[in-house]
Protein backbone atom coordinates (compact mmCIF):
# COMPACT_ATOMS: atom_id res chain seq x y z
CA UNK A 1 0.00 0.00 0.00
CA UNK A 2 1.33 3.45 -0.86
CA UNK A 3 2.01 5.80 2.05
CA UNK A 4 -0.41 8.45 0.69
CA UNK A 5 -3.24 5.88 0.44
CA UNK A 6 -2.54 4.63 3.96
CA UNK A 7 -2.72 8.17 5.41
CA UNK A 8 -6.02 8.75 3.58
CA UNK A 9 -7.43 5.51 4.95
CA UNK A 10 -6.26 6.33 8.46
CA UNK A 11 -7.78 9.79 8.26
CA UNK A 12 -11.10 8.31 7.18
CA UNK A 13 -11.04 5.79 10.03
CA UNK A 14 -10.33 8.55 12.52
CA UNK A 15 -13.37 10.42 11.25
CA UNK A 16 -15.77 7.48 11.74
CA UNK A 17 -16.31 8.00 15.50
CA UNK A 18 -16.91 11.72 14.90
CA UNK A 19 -19.50 10.94 12.23
CA UNK A 20 -21.17 8.39 14.47
CA UNK A 21 -21.32 10.89 17.34
CA UNK A 22 -22.79 13.53 15.03
CA UNK A 23 -25.48 11.12 13.86
CA UNK A 24 -26.19 10.18 17.48
CA UNK A 25 -26.69 13.85 18.38
CA UNK A 26 -29.16 14.24 15.50
CA UNK A 27 -31.29 11.27 16.65
CA UNK A 28 -34.61 12.53 18.06
CA UNK A 29 -36.65 10.56 20.58
CA UNK A 30 -40.39 9.87 20.64
CA UNK A 31 -42.27 8.10 23.41
CA UNK A 32 -45.51 6.21 22.68
CA UNK A 33 -47.97 5.30 25.44
CA UNK A 34 -50.97 3.28 24.28
CA UNK A 35 -53.85 1.73 26.17
CA UNK A 36 -54.03 -1.37 23.97
CA UNK A 37 -51.93 -4.53 24.28
CA UNK A 38 -48.74 -5.11 22.30
CA UNK A 39 -50.24 -8.10 20.46
CA UNK A 40 -53.48 -6.30 19.58
CA UNK A 41 -53.78 -6.10 15.75
CA UNK A 42 -55.71 -2.83 16.04
CA UNK A 43 -52.98 -1.23 18.13
CA UNK A 44 -50.34 -2.46 15.71
CA UNK A 45 -52.28 -1.02 12.74
CA UNK A 46 -52.60 2.37 14.42
CA UNK A 47 -48.91 2.60 15.28
CA UNK A 48 -47.93 1.38 11.82
CA UNK A 49 -49.94 4.29 10.41
CA UNK A 50 -48.17 6.61 12.86
CA UNK A 51 -44.75 5.34 11.71
CA UNK A 52 -45.84 5.73 8.09
CA UNK A 53 -46.90 9.31 8.76
CA UNK A 54 -43.54 10.04 10.38
CA UNK A 55 -41.71 8.60 7.39
CA UNK A 56 -43.73 10.76 5.01
CA UNK A 57 -42.47 13.76 6.99
CA UNK A 58 -38.85 12.61 6.73
CA UNK A 59 -38.50 10.71 10.03
CA UNK A 60 -37.20 7.16 9.71
CA UNK A 61 -37.10 4.98 12.81
CA UNK A 62 -33.54 3.91 13.54
CA UNK A 63 -32.01 6.60 11.33
CA UNK A 64 -33.00 10.02 12.64
CA UNK A 65 -35.62 9.11 15.23
CA UNK A 66 -35.95 6.55 18.01
CA UNK A 67 -39.36 5.42 19.27
CA UNK A 68 -39.88 3.97 22.75
CA UNK A 69 -43.17 2.05 23.06
CA UNK A 70 -45.19 1.23 26.16
CA UNK A 71 -48.41 -0.83 25.95
CA UNK A 72 -50.68 -0.96 29.01
CA UNK A 73 -53.27 -3.48 27.80
CA UNK A 74 -55.99 -1.48 29.55
CA UNK A 75 -54.29 -1.76 32.96
CA UNK A 76 -54.42 1.60 34.79
CA UNK A 77 -51.53 0.72 37.14
CA UNK A 78 -49.33 -0.15 34.16
CA UNK A 79 -50.33 3.12 32.51
CA UNK A 80 -49.14 5.19 35.48
CA UNK A 81 -45.89 3.20 35.68
CA UNK A 82 -45.18 3.49 31.96
CA UNK A 83 -46.03 7.21 31.91
CA UNK A 84 -43.33 7.82 34.51
CA UNK A 85 -40.88 5.59 32.61
CA UNK A 86 -41.37 7.47 29.34
CA UNK A 87 -41.03 10.90 30.95
CA UNK A 88 -37.79 9.74 32.62
CA UNK A 89 -36.36 8.97 29.16
CA UNK A 90 -36.63 12.72 28.35
CA UNK A 91 -38.17 12.29 24.88
CA UNK A 92 -38.67 15.22 22.52
CA UNK A 93 -42.40 14.41 22.31
CA UNK A 94 -44.82 11.70 23.49
CA UNK A 95 -47.77 10.20 21.60
CA UNK A 96 -50.56 9.36 24.07
CA UNK A 97 -53.44 7.11 23.04
CA UNK A 98 -56.63 7.82 25.04
CA UNK A 99 -57.53 9.65 28.23
CA UNK A 100 -56.14 6.68 30.13
CA UNK A 101 -52.70 7.66 28.77
CA UNK A 102 -52.81 11.46 28.75
CA UNK A 103 -53.95 11.84 32.38
CA UNK A 104 -50.93 10.13 34.04
CA UNK A 105 -48.54 11.73 31.55
CA UNK A 106 -49.74 15.21 32.52
CA UNK A 107 -49.31 14.26 36.17
CA UNK A 108 -45.74 13.25 35.38
CA UNK A 109 -44.74 16.27 33.26
CA UNK A 110 -45.91 19.72 32.29
CA UNK A 111 -42.94 20.37 30.04
CA UNK A 112 -42.49 17.39 27.66
CA UNK A 113 -44.71 17.96 24.58
CA UNK A 114 -47.59 15.48 24.26
CA UNK A 115 -49.80 14.68 21.26
CA UNK A 116 -52.91 12.73 22.22
CA UNK A 117 -55.38 10.69 20.17
CA UNK A 118 -58.86 9.30 20.94
CA UNK A 119 -59.71 11.75 23.74
CA UNK A 120 -63.35 12.83 24.03
CA UNK A 121 -63.33 15.96 26.21
CA UNK A 122 -59.83 17.39 26.73
CA UNK A 123 -61.15 20.80 27.87
CA UNK A 124 -63.57 19.34 30.43
CA UNK A 125 -60.87 17.01 31.73
CA UNK A 126 -58.39 19.89 32.06
CA UNK A 127 -55.87 18.55 29.57
CA UNK A 128 -56.01 21.76 27.49
CA UNK A 129 -57.27 25.32 28.06
CA UNK A 130 -59.33 25.37 24.86
CA UNK A 131 -59.56 23.49 21.58
CA UNK A 132 -58.30 26.46 19.57
CA UNK A 133 -55.47 27.38 21.97
CA UNK A 134 -54.47 24.37 24.09
CA UNK A 135 -52.10 26.55 26.12
CA UNK A 136 -50.02 23.87 27.84
CA UNK A 137 -47.75 21.02 26.80
CA UNK A 138 -50.49 18.88 25.22
CA UNK A 139 -52.59 18.94 22.08
CA UNK A 140 -54.03 16.34 19.76
CA UNK A 141 -57.16 14.79 18.30
CA UNK A 142 -60.71 14.46 19.57
CA UNK A 143 -62.25 11.03 19.30
CA UNK A 144 -65.76 12.42 18.53
CA UNK A 145 -68.54 14.69 19.68
CA UNK A 146 -70.91 13.15 22.25
CA UNK A 147 -73.85 13.48 19.88
CA UNK A 148 -72.58 10.39 18.04
CA UNK A 149 -74.12 8.26 20.81
CA UNK A 150 -77.63 9.14 19.66
CA UNK A 151 -76.73 7.80 16.20
CA UNK A 152 -75.71 4.46 17.73
CA UNK A 153 -79.19 4.03 19.20
CA UNK A 154 -80.85 5.12 15.96
CA UNK A 155 -78.72 2.63 14.05
CA UNK A 156 -79.69 -0.17 16.43
CA UNK A 157 -83.39 0.51 15.81
CA UNK A 158 -82.84 0.71 12.03
CA UNK A 159 -81.21 -2.69 11.78
CA UNK A 160 -83.29 -4.39 14.51
CA UNK A 161 -86.68 -2.61 14.76
CA UNK A 162 -87.94 -5.18 17.27
CA UNK A 163 -85.44 -4.12 19.93
CA UNK A 164 -87.19 -2.59 22.95
CA UNK A 165 -84.38 -3.07 25.47
CA UNK A 166 -80.71 -2.15 25.11
CA UNK A 167 -77.73 -2.84 27.34
CA UNK A 168 -75.27 0.05 27.08
CA UNK A 169 -71.65 -0.76 27.90
CA UNK A 170 -69.85 2.28 29.27
CA UNK A 171 -66.66 3.07 31.16
CA UNK A 172 -67.53 5.33 34.09
CA UNK A 173 -63.98 6.22 35.15
CA UNK A 174 -63.55 8.50 32.11
CA UNK A 175 -65.78 11.49 31.34
CA UNK A 176 -66.91 10.07 28.02
CA UNK A 177 -68.67 7.06 29.56
CA UNK A 178 -71.43 8.87 31.50
CA UNK A 179 -71.69 11.60 28.84
CA UNK A 180 -72.28 9.15 25.99
CA UNK A 181 -74.81 7.23 28.07
CA UNK A 182 -76.60 10.50 28.85
CA UNK A 183 -77.06 11.21 25.12
CA UNK A 184 -78.45 7.71 24.52
CA UNK A 185 -80.72 8.10 27.55
CA UNK A 186 -82.14 11.33 26.15
CA UNK A 187 -82.94 9.69 22.79
CA UNK A 188 -84.32 6.41 24.15
CA UNK A 189 -87.93 7.41 25.00
CA UNK A 190 -88.70 8.67 21.49
CA UNK A 191 -87.41 5.39 20.05
CA UNK A 192 -89.24 3.22 22.55
CA UNK A 193 -86.14 1.64 24.07
CA UNK A 194 -85.54 0.85 27.72
CA UNK A 195 -81.86 1.08 28.71
CA UNK A 196 -79.70 -0.99 31.01
CA UNK A 197 -76.30 0.59 31.78
CA UNK A 198 -73.41 -1.85 32.14
CA UNK A 199 -70.20 -0.58 33.71
CA UNK A 200 -67.11 -1.98 32.02
CA UNK A 201 -64.50 -2.94 34.61
CA UNK A 202 -63.33 -6.48 33.89
CA UNK A 203 -64.15 -9.54 31.81
CA UNK A 204 -66.11 -11.27 34.57
CA UNK A 205 -68.41 -8.31 35.13
CA UNK A 206 -69.01 -7.90 31.38
CA UNK A 207 -69.95 -11.57 31.01
CA UNK A 208 -72.27 -11.62 34.04
CA UNK A 209 -74.05 -8.41 33.03
CA UNK A 210 -74.63 -9.34 29.37
CA UNK A 211 -75.71 -12.89 30.27
CA UNK A 212 -78.23 -11.57 32.82
CA UNK A 213 -79.55 -8.94 30.41
CA UNK A 214 -79.99 -11.52 27.64
CA UNK A 215 -82.48 -13.49 29.72
CA UNK A 216 -85.15 -10.98 28.66
CA UNK A 217 -86.69 -10.66 25.19
CA UNK A 218 -86.17 -8.10 22.40
CA UNK A 219 -82.72 -7.08 23.59
CA UNK A 220 -79.92 -5.24 21.82
CA UNK A 221 -76.47 -3.99 22.73
CA UNK A 222 -74.62 -0.69 22.34
CA UNK A 223 -70.89 -0.57 23.10
CA UNK A 224 -69.84 3.02 23.70
CA UNK A 225 -66.28 4.30 23.41
CA UNK A 226 -64.14 2.56 26.00
CA UNK A 227 -60.57 1.32 26.20
CA UNK A 228 -61.62 -1.62 28.35
CA UNK A 229 -64.35 -2.53 25.85
CA UNK A 230 -61.70 -2.50 23.11
CA UNK A 231 -59.40 -4.68 25.20
CA UNK A 232 -62.24 -7.16 25.86
CA UNK A 233 -63.84 -6.89 22.42
CA UNK A 234 -63.44 -10.57 21.52
CA UNK A 235 -65.41 -11.51 24.64
CA UNK A 236 -68.12 -8.91 23.96
CA UNK A 237 -68.54 -9.99 20.33
CA UNK A 238 -68.70 -13.65 21.41
CA UNK A 239 -71.36 -12.90 24.04
CA UNK A 240 -73.46 -10.90 21.55
CA UNK A 241 -73.37 -13.84 19.12
CA UNK A 242 -74.10 -16.42 21.83
CA UNK A 243 -77.14 -14.55 23.11
CA UNK A 244 -78.37 -13.42 19.67
CA UNK A 245 -78.07 -9.72 20.50
CA UNK A 246 -77.99 -7.16 17.69
CA UNK A 247 -75.06 -4.94 18.64
CA UNK A 248 -73.74 -1.54 17.57
CA UNK A 249 -70.07 -0.77 18.26
CA UNK A 250 -67.99 2.41 18.24
CA UNK A 251 -65.20 1.14 15.96
CA UNK A 252 -64.60 -1.10 12.96
CA UNK A 253 -62.15 -3.31 14.90
CA UNK A 254 -65.19 -4.90 16.59
CA UNK A 255 -66.86 -5.67 13.26
CA UNK A 256 -63.76 -7.11 11.60
CA UNK A 257 -63.65 -9.43 14.63
CA UNK A 258 -67.19 -10.67 14.02
CA UNK A 259 -69.35 -7.88 15.46
CA UNK A 260 -72.50 -6.77 13.64
CA UNK A 261 -72.16 -3.06 12.87
CA UNK A 262 -70.08 -0.06 13.87
CA UNK A 263 -70.11 3.67 13.38
CA UNK A 264 -67.22 5.82 14.47
CA UNK A 265 -64.04 7.63 13.51
CA UNK A 266 -61.18 6.10 11.56
CA UNK A 267 -58.73 5.53 14.41
CA UNK A 268 -55.92 4.43 12.10
CA UNK A 269 -56.22 7.66 10.10
CA UNK A 270 -56.15 9.65 13.33
CA UNK A 271 -52.77 8.17 14.25
CA UNK A 272 -51.45 9.00 10.79
CA UNK A 273 -52.55 12.60 11.31
CA UNK A 274 -50.97 12.62 14.78
CA UNK A 275 -47.61 11.99 13.12
CA UNK A 276 -48.01 15.37 11.42
CA UNK A 277 -48.30 17.12 14.79
CA UNK A 278 -45.30 15.18 16.14
CA UNK A 279 -43.32 16.29 13.08
CA UNK A 280 -44.24 19.94 13.65
CA UNK A 281 -43.22 19.72 17.31
CA UNK A 282 -39.89 18.07 16.41
CA UNK A 283 -39.31 21.00 14.05
CA UNK A 284 -39.87 23.57 16.78
CA UNK A 285 -43.58 24.30 17.09
CA UNK A 286 -45.26 24.18 20.53
CA UNK A 287 -48.32 22.12 21.51
CA UNK A 288 -49.80 25.24 23.09
CA UNK A 289 -50.17 26.78 19.61
CA UNK A 290 -51.49 23.70 17.75
CA UNK A 291 -55.31 23.48 17.90
CA UNK A 292 -57.00 20.27 18.98
CA UNK A 293 -58.51 18.71 15.86
CA UNK A 294 -61.80 16.87 15.36
CA UNK A 295 -62.06 13.64 13.34
CA UNK A 296 -62.25 14.11 9.57
CA UNK A 297 -63.22 10.53 8.66
CA UNK A 298 -66.13 8.51 10.06
CA UNK A 299 -66.95 5.03 8.85
CA UNK A 300 -69.99 2.77 8.92
CA UNK A 301 -68.97 -0.90 8.77
CA UNK A 302 -71.37 -3.85 8.51
CA UNK A 303 -70.72 -7.59 8.86
CA UNK A 304 -73.33 -9.37 6.71
CA UNK A 305 -72.19 -12.81 7.85
CA UNK A 306 -73.01 -11.84 11.43
CA UNK A 307 -76.32 -10.31 10.36
CA UNK A 308 -77.29 -13.59 8.70
CA UNK A 309 -76.35 -15.58 11.81
CA UNK A 310 -78.62 -13.30 13.86
CA UNK A 311 -81.46 -13.63 11.34
CA UNK A 312 -81.33 -9.93 10.49
CA UNK A 313 -81.77 -8.36 7.09
CA UNK A 314 -79.89 -5.07 6.91
CA UNK A 315 -82.13 -2.41 5.31
CA UNK A 316 -80.96 -1.20 1.87
CA UNK A 317 -80.87 2.38 3.21
CA UNK A 318 -78.27 1.33 5.79
CA UNK A 319 -76.27 -0.74 3.30
CA UNK A 320 -76.18 2.25 0.92
CA UNK A 321 -74.52 4.36 3.63
CA UNK A 322 -71.90 1.75 4.52
CA UNK A 323 -68.23 2.51 3.94
CA UNK A 324 -67.34 -1.17 4.23
CA UNK A 325 -69.39 -4.35 4.04
CA UNK A 326 -67.86 -7.62 5.26
CA UNK A 327 -69.44 -10.71 3.66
Amino acid sequence: MKRRDFITLLGGAAAWPLTARAQQREMRRIGVLTALASDDPEGQARLAAFAQGLQQSGWTVGQNVRVDYRWSGGNADNMRKYAAELVALAPDVILAHSSQAIAPLLQATRTVPIVFTAVSDPVGAGYVDSLARPGGNATGFLVWEYSIAGKWLELLKEIAPGVTRAAVLRETVVAGGPALFGVIQAAAPSLGVELRPVDVRDAGEIERAITAFAQGANGGLIVTGSILAAVHRDLIVTLAARHKLAAVYFGRHFVTGGGLISYGPDFVDQHRRAAGYVDRILKGEKPADLPVQAPTKYELVINLKTAKALGLEIPPTVLARADEVIE
